[in-house]
């Protein structure tokens, strides 16, 4: 593992448990009644000094009875919701991290369901469920309410195998990986958008495309591709364990894990994800840096730095594609990869 990697998971996961701890009565409050994780540098272990916190909030919810109507409510009410988003902007200030994106706007209550029942639907990316849903199984990491989140989970895995208990042996989570290359498409046209605004700053955002947001998806791919070549099937318990592990370290084992017979592609397969994580490496110790130093850098060596990025989606795309064609290419989950 490089070094740089294994300091800064060490550091952010220290950050995050510490940020726990001034979350007991947050704790105390929600208990039962909803859940918050963390996505983006947190949830990966990769946060830098100036790293703020991605936090989605997901209620549970319960049926009564108004006006002799069954209504779903939410079990978080809203001075419930006050109250824990004056504990989270409070701990995040008390623990020296960055304010909350857009001062807190972003931190809206999902009901358990939506993740689920919204799958596929139109409305899916207009309710951010798409967005909840997918860095819940890519990068997510449980700050409150662990109980509630392993609920979530279920909910979420379950609805994509729906078909599992019929195909036990031989299950293909085309499902759940087309979901999945749907989000990374999904961060690719918009950064588009975001490439059309005035300025340079869309320039470091291609950059955190071409590496966050690649790993934090075709990890997830090239995870469950190897399980499929390993097991020929995907069970949901591989996908929890996937989901406790983060981008960098599914990589990690995958490297020490997968199946290639051909002793000279296994070896460049395991070579091939040593220069991905050297690489991921470098990418966070420069973004790490101040903001001044690495916008000049960032100028002084753009070119050098945008094909040190394609370099990196290379090494990736042989990878996996060494990995698809030592099973069976065209008649299981590298196909549905592919097409």
């Amino acid at each position: 593992m490089p070094e740089y990697l294994k300091e800064i998971r060490k550091e952010t996961l220290a950050r995050f448990n510490n940020l726990r701890l001034k979350l007991a009565d947050a704790e105390d409050l929600i208990a039962e009644k909803a859940c918050v994780y963390a996505t983006g540098s947190f949830g990966r272990l990769e946060a830098g000094p100036s790293s703020d916190l991605d936090l989605f909030i997901v209620s549970e919810t319960e049926e009564k009875e108004k006006h002799d109507k069954k209504v779903i409510e939410r079990r978080l009410t809203g001075i419930d919701e006050i109250c824990l988003k004056y504990h989270l902007v409070k701990a995040v200030d008390d623990s020296g991290i960055a304010p909350f994106d857009g001062s807190g706007k972003y931190l809206e209550v999902h009901e358990i369901d939506d993740f689920a029942s919204k799958l596929g639907k139109r409305e899916d990316d207009y309710h951010n469920t798409l967005t909840g849903r997918l860095l819940l199984l890519l990068e997510s990491r449980p700050l409150l309410g662990l109980a509630t989140y392993d609920s979530l989970l279920d909910n979420v895995i379950d609805a994509y195998f729906q078909d599992f208990k019929t195909n036990e042996d031989n299950f293909v989570p085309a499902f759940m990986v087309n979901d999945i290359l749907r989000m990374w498409r999904t961060f690719a046209v918009n950064y588009e958008l975001e490439r059309r605004k005035p300025g340079n700053g869309f320039r470091i955002k291609n950059l955190k495309l071409k590496y966050s947001r690649m790993i934090t998806c075709y990890s997830a791919v090239i995870y469950l591709l190897a399980q499929h070549i390993r097991a020929k099937t995907v069970k949901p318990e591989d996908v929890r364990v996937m989901v406790g592990l983060t981008p960098s370290e599914r990589l990690e084992q995958v490297a020490a894990n997968a199946i290639i017979p051909n002793e000279q592609e296994a070896t460049r397969f395991t070579s091939l994800m040593a220069d991905v994580l050297d690489d991921y490496s470098a990418f966070l110790k420069f973004t790490h840096g101040k903001k001044e130093e690495i916008e000049a850098e960032f100028d002084e060596k753009f070119a050098e730095w945008r094909e040190n990025s394609y370099e990196f989606g290379r090494k990736f795309a042989e990878a996996l594609t060494i990995l698809g064609q030592s099973g069976d290419p065209l008649d299981g989950l590298y196909r549905i990869i592919l097409i």
